[in-house]
This record gives structure tokens, sequence and C-alpha cells, in this order.
């Protein structure tokens, strides 16, 4: 098993498949580290795509227990039970999703970042954003993970998706934000010691960067307890209703897959059981009309699926429908 983890392009990935095939055994396996990358469009630089697999760490790795396996419309069961084989053995929980832009774990975490920098498009002061972020159960503020991945990887990332997907990619604030801060600031995030924070170059705490005020007009600056709560449903059911999305899309099929990937993928709150146990104990029939609700409110982010419709209409639940499918099998 031979795994690569250069950058987020699709030339350069294809130029070390064909290298590092050219050394490899006929049944050596080949796993990509990406992100967001589709499999089955990195697989064409493939001389053997049935030995094609998608292996998603996540960062920093040496602290991180999950891996999230990626099937590729090619890739075989002999390769997935060669990266399972190799996940167990450097004792980390694998994951197995279908291919899609972005999987199921950063399409899913990348709705927290994105709607904290939504709150920042709408005037919400970064320091609200951040502390109810915490404050929902998230290990970090969505603004500080934007500064930990690194804000040039999300610019690098968007770029490639808009090349991608050409004129049905839809442009958001958080795109012109994200723009304004790393090709107008140069502000890379963590990793350059300036992005939405200021990190010193001692041992003092990071501080915001004053120059947010001059890119977002602030207009919240202090939150009272219901406004509070309704960030905090805004960054849970964000990311839950994108997790129903992958379900209804079949790019995850397993609700354990799903809630243990976010909880150990990106942190989602643990005292929730993860996004659909979420949906699961809040009710699907509450959950679909709170969605609705903030859909009118905020925008078609929030809008549930139509899985989620049948399914509250008929009385089911994600792991009721789920222990059902077992013992009929």
């Amino acid at each position: 098993l031979v795994i690569e983890a250069v950058f987020e392009n699709r030339e350069i990935k294809a130029n070390v498949t064909k290298l590092a095939e050219a050394e490899l055994g006929p049944q050596a396996v080949f796993g990509s580290n990406t992100s967001t990358l589709p499999i089955t469009g990195l697989a064409e630089a493939s001389a053997r795509p049935a030995n094609f697999i998608g292996v998603h760490f996540f960062s920093p790795v040496d602290k991180m227990g999950l891996v999230e396996l990626i099937l590729g419309r090619q890739t075989s069961p002999y390769a997935l039970a060669v990266a399972m084989d190799y996940v167990k053995k450097i004792r980390k929980t694998p994951i197995v999703v279908n291919d899609a832009r972005g999987f199921y774990t950063s399409r899913c975490f990348g709705t927290y970042i994105a709607e904290g920098q939504e709150m920042l498009a709408e005037g919400i002061a970064p320091a609200i954003i951040d502390n109810v972020g915490r404050m929902t159960g998230m290990p970090r503020g969505p603004l500080e993970l934007s500064d930990d991945v690194a804000l040039d990887l999300a610019y690098k990332v968007r770029e490639q998706t808009k090349k991608d997907l050409g004129a049905a990619y839809v442009a958001g604030p958080s795109d012109r934000l994200i723009e304004a801060m790393v090709v107008g600031h140069g502000r890379y995030g963590r990793k350059n010691a300036r992005g939405f924070y200021d990190y010193p170059a001692g041992k003092g705490p990071k501080t915001l960067w004053p120059g947010l005020s001059d890119l977002v007009d602030i207009k919240v600056t202090e939150a009272e307890p219901p406004f509070v709560d309704e960030l905090k449903k805004r960054f849970l059911y964000r990311q839950a209703v994108e997790a129903a999305r992958c379900f209804a899309e079949n790019v995850v099929t397993d609700p354990r897959d799903a809630d243990v990937g976010a909880i150990l993928g990106w942190g989602f709150a643990p005292w929730t059981g993860g996004p659909v146990s979420l949906i699961d104990t809040v009710g699907l029939a509450a959950f679909v009309e709170d969605c609705d609700r903030m859909a009118r409110q905020y925008g078609p982010r929030f809008a549930p699926p139509q899985l989620l419709r049948d399914m509250s209409a008929a009385g089911e639940t994600f792991y009721g429908k789920w222990k059902a499918a077992q013992k009929a099998a």
C-alpha cells in the first residue's frame, strides 16, 4: 500500500500517481490522502483504478483517531480490504464512504466553518461566533478552526472546485471573505501567524485581527440567551442537515459511520451522539420543521432533503431503519 499526501491539486496528484505506479507491483494498492477531491476523478490517472482508494487522514495525524476510506466508482473489495487492514494496524478507526466531492467528513465539517463565516458576513462579532461555537460542544470556534486548517488551503480547494464545477459553482459571502484574507492581505492562518487571529511570536495568547472590522461591518456586539440559542442551533443543524444530505445521496449508508466519523473526525459535539443521533433525538418532524424555518430565514443551505420529509411522514428514524435492515438481512 502506497499513500500520497501532496497538495490538493488534481494535476500534481495525477503526476505523483503515475510516477509511483511505475514502481509498484501488480497487487499493490494506491491510496490518495485527499480531503475534498473526488476519488473517481483522481483514479483516472491510474493504470489500475480497481486498486485506487481514498485514504483520508485528519490533522494532526498523530492525535486524530479516524481514517475515512473513500470508494471510487471502480475501487475493488480487495483494495478496501488492504486499506482496512492498514488502518487497523496503525490503531486508528476506519469509516467507509462512497465517492463525492468532500466525501462525508470534509463536506459536513466544512459547513461548520462556513456557517461561522456566514455569521461574520452578517455582521456578528467574531468573538461571539467562536465563543458560541465552543458552547455547542465543538472543540474550537469556527474562525479558530479556519486558521488551524489554513485559509490558503481553503482558498486553493475552492479554486479547484470552481474549475471542476464551472458554471455550476455557487459562490457565497465566505468566498469573498476568504479571497480578501488570502489574496488581499496575505493572511493564511496559524501557519503564518496571520489569519482571523494574530499569533504572537512568543507564548502570548492569540488575538482577533483588528483589520476584520475593515472587511466586515460588525453590527452585533452583544448576545442575549435567545440569540445565543439560535446561533447554537444554526451550527448544529447546519452540520446535521448536511449529514442527512449525504445519506440521501448515498455518500454514507451506515448511521454508525456517520456518528463515529463526525465525533472522531471533526469533533462534532459529543454530547449529541453525532449528527444522525441528534436528528433522531430531536425527532424527524421537529427537525424538518426547524430546518424549514431556518431555510426561510437564512437561506437554502438549511433546506432538508426529501429523504428527511419521507422519513418524517413514515415515523422513521435513522437507527430504526438501520436496525430493521439488519434484521431483514
